[in-house]
């Protein structure tokens, strides 16, 4: 240092002493600081005051040599002790030096800074909180000092300070928010402890209100509970559980949609290897839980995001159950959130109340032809994460729900296989919720939702099979989804009378749709929808085999419960006289034969048939007949069914005319195995009336004749030895009985208006186009000679 600098008012001895190697020497000097500044404030002399603090501090504080250094910082720290409660008049000046030598290379040196200004601020107390954030940013450093000696300096400092903070109630939380919003990002271990340290002292002090700055600090809180310190995370866990509290018992103070997107973010986990993640996405998982059921329809416009990170989570296997529980809790409680009220067009009113142009496009964004749209094999582009999103509406006081975004998403995790189980069952309950209480609005997005929903039909779940199902069956009778063109796919099907299914579904609003006031039992169009799907689910069951021959039977009679069984079966012939693939229709003829004849859905719809005594009755009977043509043995069962014992007897006849192959043989062996099932039990009652029932002994007998010397045979002509003797059976009223027999075939005949010879010529027809297609394929067919018996 220049020995001919003037130091005055400090006298060269000080100076020497300042610039000693010697710590003891010092800290002579520095008691001389202390009393010559003393002496000043006696005098009042604050020109000397602030001389002595510049010299100390430009000239020894700020000095390139360590010793000076040295000398500089415990000088400044003896003025501030000289300085008592004045000490606040000078503070930048005796501060700012002292935290330049935090960043000194010479550890030493940094703790006797942190020694330096913690003799300050001890003197200043409550006078140091305007330079808050100089010292916050300095200790911040401090923190993570690689030197014990250091840190343990500033661990004491960090304690006085924040005693200091507590006490005051004139502190600026305002200035040092962006401050903690900085550092609290930081990756040092050391650092965040000193960090969470801080927002767990303020949040204890009633006069700082930090929740009204936590959306600001929220997600760097989340970065710190993924730190790998155990110690850092419990704590991190106590801060956040300490402002979950504070939430619960102030929510009208809370700002909810600020935060929301912070939760989601957190709520999809990035890496699932790591086990804080794990932590993350559990305490972000409860945070949403609360928010939902606390700020109710606040979080709508932020559901998609919600549902991006909730739907995932509730296929989580046991290992994530706290997870998946917390998931599914969020999942319902936003659901529930979902009112009819939301499928008002409020958009449209507020676009023009506001005065923007009215354009009329009310139709969804994505349009194409509706045969392209139905088309069962339609394939979507691959899932992708999605972060977070945008609120619908943050401008409108009136909170809307955001059911693009919602759809969106749904849409997307149905495509995306590596979907969840869970999830998928998930999904399907949310789009059903959405058809029954934003009907109108849904519809909108039907036909992009409708491929993947005919495709979710092959999942391996029968669960999710069973919510799909719900979902079309919804889509297929709801009012709203009535439209002014018919589907024009063919004259016969849109002159289909169709049953409506009676009563609203649960928690469906009654319809305010003027289309909906007619809903009649024979509406013409009972929905648009019901005949694309039924010509779909044809189509897909067409395409892919297996899913007939293992889940066909189970879809159709689940939508016989879902849908009237009438329609389902009505509609279904309808399509398939049109069918050009014989062969399916024969197989798909065959499976609704089994359906009708065996599953107990279908009761009322067979009581219906036993007795064709009405017209409707009469209709159904002819138009199943007309498809059941592409399958002669389910012809007859349906003949059997419907007590037409003569026409069945008179098919059966025709049946030497036809191709008899193994897999017609099998048949008839089936019809004989179901003539001894309870379905036909009425039947075998008939056997006992021989004289009245000839034609079904007949026809009994003529499918003895078709079979082979099998079990089959044995068992039926077991049951035809059965049949008594009618000599045996009459009765001393014979003729009275045979009266009321007449009776009621006259009866019954007079509200019969079946032409049997049509039928038959109808039965001829179809087996002619089925042995054309045949012989066009003889080639194939010459190739397995056993196929067929001569």
């Amino acid at each position: 240092m220049n020995a001919e600098k003037d130091f005055t008012p400090l006298t060269p001895n000080i100076v020497r002493a300042l610039n000693d190697k010697l710590y003891e020497k010092r800290k002579v000097a520095a008691l001389e600081i202390e009393k010559l500044v003393r002496e000043f404030v006696a005098q009042n002399n604050s020109t000397q005051i602030r001389h002595v603090i510049q010299i100390l501090a430009s000239e020894f504080a700020l000095s390139q040599h360590p010793h000076s250094r040295k000398g500089g910082l415990i000088g400044l720290a003896a003025c501030s002790i000289a300085l008592g409660k004045d000490s606040g008049l000078y503070l930048k000046e005796l501060i700012e030096p002292v935290l330049t030598c935090f960043n000194d290379s010479d550890s030493r040196l940094r703790y006797y800074a942190c020694e330096a200004l913690y003799n300050i601020v001890k003197v200043a107390r409550g006078a140091v909180l305007p330079h808050f954030n100089l010292l916050f940013d300095g200790l911040s450093k401090l923190a993570a000092d690689p030197d014990p000696n250091v840190k343990s300096g500033s661990e004491l400092l960090d304690r006085l300070l924040k005693d200091i903070v507590t006490e005051s109630n004139t502190f600026d939380l305002v200035a040092f928010v962006p401050l903690l919003r900085e550092r609290i990002y930081s990756n040092n271990q050391y650092a965040r402890q000193f960090i969470i340290s801080w927002i767990h002292v303020m949040e204890s002090v009633p006069d700082i209100n930090l929740l009204d700055y936590l959306p600001e600090i929220l997600d760097g809180l989340f970065q710190i509970l993924g730190d790998n310190s155990k110690e850092i995370r419990r704590t991190c866990e106590v801060v956040l559980g300490e402002f979950l509290k504070e939430i619960k018992k102030t929510p009208s103070k809370v700002k909810f949609a600020e935060m929301a997107n912070i939760l989601v973010i957190h709520c999809q986990v990035a890496d699932e290897a790591k086990v804080t993640n794990d932590l993350i996405q559990l305490t972000a998982m409860t945070w949403m839980r609360e928010f939902i059921q606390l700020a109710g329809r606040v979080v709508l416009p932020y559901s998609s995001g919600i549902l991006t990170a909730v739907l995932p989570c509730l296929s989580y296997d046991d290992r994530k159950k706290n997870t998946k529980e917390a998931a599914s809790a969020c999942n319902n409680s936003l659901m529930k959130l979902v009112t009819p009220e939301d499928d008002d067009d409020d958009e449209e009113e507020g676009s023009k109340s506001l005065g923007s142009p009215s354009t009329g496009d009310e139709q969804p964004k994505v349009e194409a032809d509706s045969n392209d749209m139905l088309n069962a094999s339609q394939e979507s582009t691959g899932f992708s994460n999605i972060s977070f999103f945008t609120p619908a509406s943050t401008d409108r006081p009136q909170v809307n729900l955001d059911l693009d975004g919602i759809v969106q998403v749904l849409n997307r995790h149905l495509h995306d296989s590596s979907t969840g189980m869970m999830t998928r069952i998930a999904v399907l309950k949310w789009l059903y919720h959405l058809y029954i209480k934003t009907p109108r609005k849904m519809f909108r997005h039907t036909d992009s939702l409708f491929p993947i929903l005919l495709k979710t039909l092959s999942d391996e779940s029968d669960e999710v099979i069973l919510k799909d199902l719900e979902v079309l069956a919804e889509i297929a009778s709801s009012p709203a989804g009535q439209t002014d063109q018919a589907f024009s796919c063919d004259s016969t099907v849109n002159k289909l009378v169709l049953k409506v299914p009676e009563g609203p579904k649960p928690g469906q609003q009654p319809s305010t749709n003027p289309k909906a006031v007619d809903s009649s039992p024979s509406t013409p169009s009972m929905n648009s929808y019901f005949y694309k799907f039924m010509i779909n689910l044809l189509k897909r069951f067409s395409l892919e085999r297996k899913l007939l021959e293992v889940r066909g039977a189970f879809i159709i009679r689940q939508l016989c419960l879902l849908l009237h069984a009438e329609n389902i079966f009505h509609s279904m012939a309808d399509i398939l006289l049109k069918e050009e693939d014989l062969k399916f229709a024969s197989t798909m003829v065959q499976t609704l034969n089994t359906i009708l004849l065996t599953s107990a859905e279908l009761f009322e719809l067979r009581n219906q048939l036993k007795d064709l005594h009405t017209q409707e009755s009469c209709t159904l009977f002819c138009c199943l007949y007309r498809s059941w043509c592409h399958n002669p043995v389910a012809t007859v069962s349906l003949c059997f069914l419907t007590q037409n014992y003569r026409h069945a007897y008179d098919l059966i006849q025709k049946f030497g005319n036809l191709e008899v192959t193994v897999d017609f043989l099998m048949e008839v062996d089936k019809l004989v195995q179901l003539i001894e099932s309870p379905i036909f039990t009425y039947l075998r009652l008939e056997l006992l009336d021989v004289e009245n029932n000839p034609y079904l002994i007949k026809a009994l007998y003529g499918l003895l004749m078709l079979l082979p010397q099998s079990q089959a045979f044995q068992l039926l002509s077991h049951r035809l030895r059965c049949v008594p003797n009618p000599e045996l059976m009459r009765t001393v009223d014979e003729s009275k009985y045979m009266d009321s027999k007449r009776q009621g075939a006259s009866k019954r005949g007079s509200h019969t208006q079946v032409d049997y010879n049509e039928l038959l010529q109808h039965f001829d027809h179809v087996q002619s186009k089925h042995l054309e297609i045949r012989h066009q394929r003889s080639g194939r067919a010459s190739e397995h000679p056993d196929r067929k018996l001569m």
